[in-house]
């Protein structure tokens, strides 16, 4: 194979492997997808409990060990 061939060949390959999956596309933000802000608000605040409950939880097992209450 000569070098020429090789290097066609290295070029067809490199602009197939760079094409994009995703498309993009301007999003209308004048109407809001609001079920998907609500799920992505909502995830955030059920996330933001769990840490707070998991600290909290954290902050009297370490009083308890440690004699503190």
């Amino acid at each position: 194979m000569t070098l020429s061939r090789l290097l066609s060949r290295v070029g067809f390959v490199s602009r197939v492997g760079s094409r994009s999956a995703f498309t993009s596309s301007k999003t209308d933000t004048r109407s809001p997808n609001w079920l998907r802000v609500g799920l992505a608000f909502g995830s955030s605040a059920f996330l933001w409990g769990l840490l707070f409950k998991q600290h909290s939880t954290d902050v009297h097992e370490y009083k308890v060990r440690n004699g503190l209450q």
